[in-house]
């Protein structure tokens, strides 16, 4: 006889034993329970999502209330009050001239149309060979076609293969593994944006349309941009008219103590993708936010944007963003994760004193540790090693002994952390704990 385990086919998930797979069924502030009752640490946010932690009444009571007035209707042709009221609000707060939201289901979705406009821009200002992206080796950017080709991980690209054409790969900002100027953060970040211009100019500056940018890039544990390497990107971009896509589908909302990550940086994009802590997770919800500049051939008469989604802007989704946002200013959320990130940053780097842990990085409330059999020369594991050492024993590890969080080889083997913005040095201490004693266990068996 059939249980319900065997009819789920879960994502990104190795389905042989699922039917085994923790059953999450309540979530209260930082923490998370499991149909057993147990208790977890909720290190990653639900996946980068839930800013303001679970259990959270009155998201829920402001999702219930649009439900029961206006449970659906699309932006079709037809507008409703809370896309419009919420579109106005994430305007006001996005950086510059960034002041037109398109509505979409979710992170993938808005990098899809962020592609899709910047070649429908081009063919309407008279560039119709501009189609092109650049974007940085091991970055992650989603599942749909379009967002898949821009994706850096060739693991999760084979199998899907062909994609689409026109998508070219240059370095991250991983100045742990920086093949030159690994002392001088600078010259590197330098460096690493002169490898976009080398791809534009390689392809010819013509048929280049977009760069795409994470502010810290995920897959691969974190990698902040070294000083100046943003404003160097930005002049290059404009050097060859190419519009400037900040990817910020995990950095947005508060993850780095800013409303958006281009602004902890410095630098202003000609798009913003969004998503995950727009709603905190309370709704699926994602957003492209575009410049004035690239909506103007738009308000032609008869001109279209000939793009959209059933379920982008949902009402009740839209509803709980602005009321997400609402609470932003009202508790100071941004406010509060910039007085905690150094106390953050200074617990994990305790974790540094142990063999295995041979970097920390991130910003705010994201951090990567990348793990290394060598301190000394920075010796990585290989792919069997990998394994068993991420799959074999810390993630059953880590979650058994009350932390959920991630353990990943999209790149070297490393531990991500970024736990719901509302966490406090409690939280940060027991994060440590956890994972020092698990690692050192994790070394004793290697």
């Amino acid at each position: 006889m059939s249980t319900p385990a065997d009819h789920l086919w879960m994502h990104f998930s190795r389905m042989a034993g699922a039917d085994k797979a923790p059953v999450i069924v309540r979530g209260e502030g930082a923490y998370i329970w499991d149909d057993r009752g147990k208790r977890y640490l909720d290190g990653l946010a639900g996946l980068f999502v839930n800013q303001l932690g679970h259990g959270r009444t009155d998201l829920a009571a402001v999702a219930a209330e649009q439900a029961s007035t206006l449970a659906y209707f699309p932006l079709w042709s037809y507008a409703h009050p809370s896309a419009r009221e919420l579109a106005e609000k994430v305007a006001s707060l996005a950086p510059g001239d960034l002041d037109h939201v398109f509505f979409t289901s979710g992170g993938g979705e808005a990098v899809e149309s962020a592609w899709k406009l910047a070649k429908n821009y081009f063919r309407l200002t008279g560039k119709p060979q501009k189609h092109k992206v650049i974007s940085r080796a091991i970055a992650y950017h989603g599942t749909t076609h379009g967002a898949l080709s821009i994706t850096g991980l060739p693991a999760l690209k084979q199998m899907f293969e062909p994609l689409v054409p026109s998508t070219f790969r240059v370095p991250s900002t991983n100045i742990y593994r920086a093949p030159l100027h690994g002392d001088d953060p600078e010259a590197f970040g330098r460096w690493a944006a002169d490898q976009i211009e080398v791809a534009i100019e390689q392809e010819g500056p013509d048929t280049v349309a977009a760069v795409f940018l994470e502010p810290v890039q995920n897959a691969g544990g974190c990698f902040p941009p070294p000083p100046g390497y943003f404003q160097r990107v930005r002049e290059i971009c404009d050097r060859h008219d190419v519009l400037l896509v900040s990817d910020e589908v995990i950095c947005a909302f508060g993850r780095l103590g800013t409303m958006f990550g281009a602004e902890r940086y410095g630098y202003q994009p000609d798009i913003i993708t969004c998503a995950k802590g727009l709603t905190s997770g309370y709704a699926p919800l994602g957003a492209m936010i575009a410049s004035a500049r690239l909506f103007e051939p738009f308000r032609e008469p008869g001109a279209m944007f000939a793009h959209g989604y059933t379920f982008g802007g949902h009402p009740v989704a839209t509803a709980v963003g602005l009321k997400n946002l609402q609470i932003f200013e009202q508790e100071g959320v941004l406010e509060h994760v910039r007085a905690n990130e150094a106390g953050f940053r200074a617990t994990l780097e305790r974790l540094s004193d142990l063999p295995i842990v041979g970097d920390v990085r991130g910003d705010g409330y994201f951090y990567g540790l990348e793990l290394v059999k060598d301190k000394a020369t920075k010796e990585t594991f290989d792919d069997a090693e990998s394994e068993r050492l991420l799959r074999g024993f810390l993630s059953t590890a880590l979650f058994d002994a009350g932390l959920y969080c991630r353990a990943d080889d999209r790149g070297d083997p490393v531990i991500q952390l970024s736990p719901p913005l509302i966490c406090d040095q409690s939280h940060f201490d027991e994060i440590e704990q956890v994972l020092r004693g698990v690692l050192t266990e994790a070394w004793s068996r290697l």
